[in-house]
């Protein structure tokens, strides 16, 4: 591979992770046959958990098409195409002055990126989220009946003794 142009601009991080992946980076837990930095499989494994995973060049390509109108900054697009965000809360940091330059656009931008960019892996809904944190909650009740259970047989046999022939006897 030559390089035609050196620092010719920034990479999205779909583009890292898509050049990872030709110099052969992957999820193989002992990265003994993969011929990259270490350094590199962190970023790999960075980047395989966030938005940058489902992209591709066709979706990147539609949302650099559809958000000219906007007229943002290359650094705003870049950053919107890095962390995908679906809220007009996780995009107001990323864009300056959003409410000054968009007012109400802003919305159609956000729908804009949740409709062209597809959602992260690791992006739950509060739905399930808190489906998780009750099947948590059920699972910790559960360990602490568990130790109830043993503590209350621990104390019965502080209780009793057995006798040389096998049979339990209270102890006072």
């Amino acid at each position: 591979m030559k390089i035609k142009e050196a620092n010719a601009g920034a990479l999205t991080n779909f583009e890292v992770l898509d050049f990872l992946r030709s110099r052969g980076a992957s999820k193989d837990p002992t990265r003994v046959i993969v011929p990259i930095a270490p350094s590199s499989n962190s970023v790999y494994d960075y980047l395989v958990e966030s938005a940058a995973c489902n992209q591709t060049k066709e979706h990147v390509n539609e949302f650099l098409e559809r958000c000219k109108k906007y007229k943002l900054a290359k650094a705003e697009v870049l950053n919107i195409i890095n962390l995908r965000p679906s809220a007009l809360v996780e995009i107001d940091p990323i864009i300056e002055q959003s409410e000054k330059r968009f007012g109400d656009q802003l919305e159609e931008l956000v729908n804009l990126v949740v409709e062209v960019l597809p959602e992260p892996p690791a992006q739950k809904t509060a739905e399930e989220v808190s489906n998780k944190d009750k099947e948590e909650t059920t699972d910790e009740k559960n360990m602490d009946g568990n130790e109830t259970e043993t503590a209350n047989n621990e104390q019965i046999d502080e209780q009793t003794e057995q006798t040389e022939d096998g049979e339990q006897m209270e102890v006072s």
